[in-house]
């Protein structure tokens, strides 16, 4: 009798652990994040962290360069990262990926990204069109090209570029810095009426808040087509099969570059990127719906996207 009963209680925990509705092992309820200072990956970990949050998950945000990042994933210091933009850092990902340290997952999160060389509209219609035209308005330009924080993959290929003098870039300077002192220097170029050259992306409500446009002819030096570019999820190499809820919401969390850019504005101008994340639920249940489909409670209810978008 009591073998039975053993056998019994064995076959009902394996039922259990095999359910749709099974609660995720504890040690997932815990998401430690990274988080890069780049206002489209605070804006969808915001959103990432809001919905864990609702579903019974504490989530911790860690803010660091994307090579610590990395690094904190393989030292099981981390356990996600929303903002792997291919190919911008495809350098600094190569070694853990080639190390199977980290893995990503295999649906990116935003198909229609571009990360290039941009201009206001002014410098365009005033002929600097192509990467090959940069040269020609060196005076200009002042031989600068403003970058983004230094060690991104965007800086990487600028600097390339210099240093093989690569369009006749030799002389050049790059200007790093972070995402906001970029923009503040393009916005002051732009009241001065000055040239300038810089890493312009979207999503990003650059492309809704600046008249601008990027340069063709890159000969593949942001990737192919122009810098077209995809982002996706990263997490520790073992991560979906021990917290397999998480991963499921991880899959399901999809973005268009024209949903980013909107959700970024509020960001931009200094509102909390989680309440800003809580109001588009609040807005559009249907990607509440969308993103929590087969999804739980991290104690293995299921979801409710009416709840969570009446909460917000």
């Amino acid at each position: 009798m009591k073998r039975m009963i053993k056998a019994v209680g064995c076959a009902a925990a394996v039922l259990a652990s095999q359910s749709p509705w099974a609660a995720e092992q504890a040690s997932c309820q815990d998401v430690r994040m990274g988080v890069v200072a780049w206002t489209d990956v605070v804006a969808t970990s915001a959103m990432g962290d809001v919905l864990l949050e609702s579903l019974g998950y504490r989530v911790k945000q860690t803010n660091a360069v994307q090579q610590i990042i990395f690094s904190g994933i393989r030292d099981n210091r981390l356990d996600i990262f929303l903002g792997y933009w291919k190919p911008a850092m495809d350098k600094n990902i190569a070694p853990f990926l080639q190390a199977k340290q980290v893995t990503v997952l295999e649906k990116p999160s935003l198909a229609d990204a571009q990360a290039t060389l941009a201009v206001p509209d002014y410098v365009y219609d005033g002929g600097l069109k192509t990467f090959a035209d940069i040269a020609k308005y060196r005076d200009k330009l002042g031989n600068k090209i403003y970058g983004i924080e230094p060690g991104t993959g965007a800086n990487a290929n600028i600097k390339g570029m210099i240093d093989k003098d690569q369009f006749g870039l030799k002389g050049f300077q790059l200007v790093e810095s972070g995402e906001a002192g970029m923009l503040a220097a393009v916005k002051r170029a732009g009241q001065r009426n000055e040239w300038v050259v810089f890493v312009g992306w979207t999503p990003h409500p650059m492309n809704i808040n600046m008249k601008m446009h990027y340069l063709t002819g890159s000969q593949d030096v942001f990737g192919p087509d122009e810098g077209r570019a995809s982002v996706s999820v990263v997490t520790a190499p073992d991560y979906a099969q021990r917290c397999p809820n998480v991963s499921r919401l991880l899959s399901n969390l999809t973005f268009s570059a024209a949903q980013e850019s909107q959700l970024m504005v509020p960001i931009m101008e200094r509102k909390d990127p989680k309440d800003v994340a809580r109001q588009w639920l609040k807005d559009h249940p249907e990607d509440a719906k969308r993103w929590l489909d087969g999804v739980t409670t991290f104690d293995g209810k299921p979801a409710d996207p009416a709840a969570l978008t009446a909460a917000n």
